[in-house]
């Protein structure tokens, strides 16, 4: 009873010393003051500084685009592997956690033993009997031990595994993210190369008029084979376009199953069917600088990563200093199993154990020193994550502007070529003008179509771009699951 009590008012004095967490207490870094106000490109009428929508791509209400963005956000492969890191980070933390409590030792064993010894040599002789014994031996035990936090290393354990943890969560933020900008991008990719490839049909087509026409009139004597022959020419030139944005527009629609989890082959019928990118109707949403740094995940990642970091110095640090464990055994052996409940059976053991590494401190120290580098790499890592969500954002808006103005100037081409082209073959038919002047009208009526289809599909990229660069759209996410089957009807295995 009185050794108990000692070893009681011994944990008693010692337990206060647990406040003295050593190694460097963590505050975040300050970011730039730049970050705090508007963004320099949000100045433009198609830029609005109101806060970023969380669910981004419900804005251009297109319900194919807002089922396809679900289903990757809740099958794709990427976003399930870091939903599993973030499990396994959150298991090290609960075994961090589990350091705080004393940790046990439940035992039982059985043995079935022999000796055997000399009579004489028991009497420092030699020669004489020898005996041998055998006998059972029962043994049951209970075995406890706690470390005393006294320098904090196990509370500094526990900080860096919960920064680990919130830095998972937050990179399986940022996975959300890509995922759901990179499927919004593979969605308008094959709508803007279809509208590109019906651009450069209609343009065949109304090329392959001319060509007939052309021919028609070199038949009848009121034209020439070189003019046949230049009408040919630019056929062809629109014909081989077509090939290649069919092979790009199957492309981004093999990239969207994949990013839906699905094999490639599984075609979505909706997103086949889809011949125009889809277009915001009002002024993208931006926020402003403080908002962003605070919505960007992969900034949110670099800075808990940093919390992290900083924690582990103290673990390094705290192994400095010597460590104290309460340790208590109780148990019971017989040579009979029931006789293990007999008084004269009983053992036990109790005390402090106190452990320091010294005098040779080299490996600690060096510890010490390779944690305060990781942190110094961390606080850098974290400044270039800030930075570069600032810049990776206003070179996103003021691609997104420039889009905007040379789409606009791209449009009044497009109508002014179509409307001379129309009057070219109407003067031309007359005999006004040259098959010269009609061959270069339509040469450059197919140039502004086909300038103005890229362009289109140059803003839908710019305004994907710019959202992605805002880091929104892992809100609310859904729990990612497996895909087990594609019983959809709006799903084709067939040629797209």
């Amino acid at each position: 009873m009185i050794r108990a009590r000692s070893i009681l008012m011994l944990a008693a004095l010692t337990l206060p010393l647990g406040a003295c967490v050593v190694g460097p207490k963590y505050q975040r870094p300050d970011t730039p003051k730049a970050a705090a106000g508007r963004l320099a490109e949000a100045g433009s009428a198609a830029i609005a500084d109101t806060p970023v929508a969380g669910s981004w791509w419900h804005l251009y209400h297109d319900p194919v685009l807002d089922r396809l963005v679900a289903e990757a956000l809740t099958h794709n492969t990427d976003i399930r592997e870091a939903a599993a890191n973030l499990q396994r980070a959150r298991a090290a933390l609960s075994e961090q956690k589990g350091a705080r409590l004393p940790s046990t030792d439940l035992s039982g064993q059985y043995q079935r033993q022999q000796s055997n010894s000399s009579s004489a040599a028991a009497f420092g002789g030699t020669g004489g009997a020898i005996r041998t014994f055998r006998f059972d031996l029962f043994q049951s035990g209970f075995d406890v031990s706690y470390e005393l936090d006294l320098f904090g290393g196990v509370t500094r354990a526990i900080q860096a595994a919960r920064g680990d943890y919130e830095a998972s969560r937050a990179q399986l933020d940022a996975a959300r993210v890509s995922v759901a900008a990179e499927t919004a991008r593979a969605y308008v990719t094959a709508c803007s190369n279809a509208a590109q490839l019906s651009v450069a049909r209609d343009t065949a087509g109304l090329q392959s008029k001319t060509f007939s026409l052309t021919k028609a009139l070199s038949d009848a004597g009121r034209g020439t084979q070189r003019d046949v022959e230049r009408a040919d020419v630019l056929l062809a030139q629109t014909e081989a376009q077509i090939p290649g944005f069919e092979a790009e527009r199957k492309a981004a629609l093999f990239a969207l199953a994949t990013l839906t989890g699905r094999p490639p082959e599984v075609i979505d019928a909706d997103a086949a069917r889809c011949t125009t990118p889809p277009r915001l109707n009002d002024p993208l949403p931006s926020g402003d600088g403080a908002a962003l740094i605070a919505r960007r995940p992969d900034v949110r990642a670099a800075e808990r990563s940093l919390a992290a970091d900083t924690a582990r110095i103290g673990v390094a640090i705290a192994e400095l200093y010597p460590k104290i464990s309460l340790l208590g055994s109780v148990g019971q052996n017989a040579t009979q199993f029931s006789k293990l409940g007999e008084p004269t059976s009983v053992r036990y053991s109790f005390g402090p154990l106190i452990s320091w590494n010294l005098p040779n401190q080299t490996v600690a120290r060096a510890r010490v020193r390779e944690a305060k580098a990781t942190t110094a790499a961390s606080l850098a890592r974290f400044d270039g994550a800030v930075l570069n969500a600032l810049k990776e954002t206003e070179q996103a808006l003021a691609r997104y502007a420039g889009a905007l103005d040379s789409n606009a100037a791209l449009a009044r081409a497009e109508r002014a070529s179509g409307e001379a082209a129309r009057l070219s073959r109407l003067r031309f038919e007359a005999g006004a003008d040259s098959f010269l002047q009609l061959i270069q009208a339509e040469r450059d009526r197919a140039d502004a179509r086909a300038a103005r289809a890229q362009s289109d599909a140059a803003v839908a990229d710019a305004q994907i771009s710019l959202f992605k660069a805002l880091g929104g759209g892992w809100e609310d996410a859904p729990n990612p699951v497996r895909r087990t089957d594609d019983n959809d009807d709006r799903v084709t295995a067939a040629k797209p």
